[in-house]
């Protein structure tokens, strides 16, 4: 037995209260985003990768401190694949090219394996941050068109803002929390947006069905009462993703830890946004049945006639 199926939460009482939670916490990331900024990694800064193996399963202080006294300062080291297989990350080096770079770590950390050296130069971290931020806005456009077609620009309105939500306290959370932000961390966002659209159309779906259901019932009353009718699907969904992501973060090593992380902290803000600040969001913008009328063309009632 479903113990969701007949839920009657006034979730539209605590739209204030709500409202005044994500403003403080959109505030909140916003600031530390502009304050303190990202921990880029090097795929945005530039720098250069190596991949090492070792006889025994690696010591990452003891990598971390040989690296620093050989003039590493600023490197990091995670383990890549297996507990004998070490990632090293170098910030960019002046006139460094691969055999001094793998000659000076091969003398600091003796009886490894170099496996490889990749560098990052900077123009194409350069690049690539440009490519990211067009590839949020693309996906920014690409949404407010879509929810416009298929329902009306109020309802796309709110989708794009609930988004804008999703990404600012995703990202915001890496700033405050001084995680390294790279490009797997950028593509869980991209994912994080894909699902909370998907969460936020199902709720959409279910509103334009009452609007058209109930033409005797307040916009309050319909929002909610479809927001109810959706919450089972919306929470079971949300917390079988988490649980998945999870045993990516526990199980899958160090080097997706920022990925899951993301997707974590994505898929909990977006079920939230699609409850407290998408569908609140239609009664702020005044939504009602006129909107999800269906447009009758002139003449066409006349040709409807026997």
């Amino acid at each position: 037995m479903n113990l969701l199926a007949n839920t009657k939460i006034d979730f539209l009482s605590k739209a204030n209260a709500a409202l005044y939670f994500t403003l403080g916490l959109v505030a909140l990331c916003t600031f530390s985003f502009f304050n303190k900024g990202l921990n880029l990694g090097i795929d945005f800064t530039g720098g250069t990768l190596v991949e090492l193996g070792f006889e025994q399963p690696a010591d990452l202080k003891f990598v971390r401190d040989r690296l620093e006294k050989s003039g590493y300062a600023g490197a990091s080291a995670q383990i890549f694949g297996s507990p004998r297989e070490v990632l090293i990350r170098l910030p960019t080096q002046l006139e460094a090219n691969s055999s001094d770079v793998s000659a000076r770590i091969l003398a600091a950390l003796p009886n490894t394996d170099m496996r490889r050296v990749e560098f990052v130069g900077p123009q194409v971290g350069s690049e690539l941050t440009e490519d990211g931020f067009l590839a949020l806005l693309y996906a920014f456009g690409g949404i407010l068109l879509y929810v416009m077609l298929r329902f009306t620009f109020k309802f796309a309105i709110g989708a794009v803002v609930a988004i804008i939500h999703d990404v600012i306290v995703t990202v915001g959370m890496f700033s405050l929390i001084g995680l390294e932000f790279d490009l797997t961390v950028l593509a869980a966002v991209l994912a994080v947006i894909g699902y909370s659209l998907n969460d936020t159309i199902v709720v959409y779906d279910r509103i334009r069905e009452n609007f058209r259901s109930y033409r005797n019932k307040s916009s309050r009353d319909i929002i909610n009462l479809s927001i109810n009718q959706t919450l089972s699907r919306t929470l079971v969904t949300s917390g079988t993703t988490l649980f998945v992501v999870f045993a990516l973060f526990s199980l899958g090593g160090e080097l997706i830890h920022g990925f899951a992380t993301a997707l974590m902290v994505g898929i909990v803000i977006g079920t939230y946004s699609s409850i407290f600040v998408a569908s609140t969001s239609l009664v702020f913008l005044g939504v009602n049945s006129v909107d999800l009328m269906p447009i009758v063309k002139d003449g066409e009632d006349l040709d409807n006639r026997p």
